[in-house]
């Protein structure tokens, strides 16, 4: 008999590969994290901050990074590379090597999930030689599943995902985010980027929360680009395998190609639409992750 259009759908999504399990691990992982996420939003957090007052963390965000790395650890003793947001926060280092590596963010949306704004997600990547293999982003509140996996495409719910091919940007909706650093200099330049997109006749500029899931909505389509400055290298992972697999563009916002470890980013369905948004932004200063 032939195989129907979702079943030949989901063997996509398995594969067979050298990484199958890794990848299979990783989105029960993701889907035990998002149990935990989704009990704990509505509960009492404790808080505490950052890099800056807007740069939170609660004991949620270490609870889900102990249990996927501590599982990760147990099922692959031979890994040894894992970039985590909360362990590099308290100082381990942040190198992408050619060893296996896991590249995590916990909770992305902490300042969402204080507030009990329902736009969180878990967001777990994996790259080998410096090149990402795959990744899994769980919204854990809709219970979305968006999977990508290097020449494998990328699905959410196990329906494939295609980027928009908008190539106008008075045509485009962006997403972005705002960053950690809140000091004058850096919202002056924050607001004026925003500024030109919308002088540049853009439908509209949107602030969502959450870099992983913002950069979700655009493989699906539901967007046509994504900027920021400020991000790090566990928000962009995961999400950059399912962009590309899902046909779209992620680069530097210099327009070169993509350095995960820059702290910033453009993505968008076309190459045109990349090239007219990283155009028109200024850059602002975060440094880097690997050397930090």
């Amino acid at each position: 008999m032939k195989p129907s259009s979702e079943e030949e759908e989901e063997e996509a999504v398995r594969g067979v590969g050298p990484w199958d399990e890794c990848f299979e691990v990783a989105v029960q992982l993701a889907l035990r994290a998002g149990q935990i996420i989704r009990k704990a939003l509505t509960e009492e957090k404790q808080v505490s901050t950052k890099t800056s007052a807007a740069d939170l963390v609660t004991e949620t965000d270490h609870r889900v990074e102990d249990l996927i790395v501590s599982e990760l650890r147990k099922r692959f003793p031979s890994h040894s590379r894992f970039i985590a947001e909360e362990a590099t926060a308290s100082g381990a280092k942040c190198v992408l090597t050619h060893s296996p590596t896991w590249i995590i963010d916990p909770i992305d949306g902490t300042c969402n999930f204080v507030h009990r704004f329902p736009t969180v997600a878990v967001s777990i990547g994996f790259a080998v030689h410096q090149e990402l293999e795959f990744g899994v982003i769980h919204h854990c509140t809709e219970e979305r599943l968006y999977t990508g996996r290097r020449g494998r495409g990328a699905f959410c719910n196990g329906q494939r995902l295609q980027v928009s091919r908008e190539t106008d940007l008075a045509k485009a909706l962006v997403l972005t985010e705002i960053g950690p650093k809140r000091d004058p200099d850096t919202l002056k330049v924050f607001l004026s980027n925003m500024e030109r997109l919308l002088h540049a006749k853009a439908h509209g500029v949107r602030v969502i929360g959450s870099s992983t899931l913002a950069l979700c909505y655009l493989a699906s389509g539901a967007a046509d680009a994504y900027y920021q400055f400020g991000l790090h290298c566990w928000d962009l992972a995961a999400a950059t395998v399912i962009i590309r697999e899902a046909g779209g563009i992620v680069i530097d916002t210099s327009g070169g190609p993509l350095d995960l470890m820059s702290c910033r980013v453009v993505a968008a369905g076309t190459r045109e639409m990349a090239a007219l948004i990283a155009q028109a932004l200024q850059t602002i200063n975060y440094g880097r992750d690997d050397e930090k």
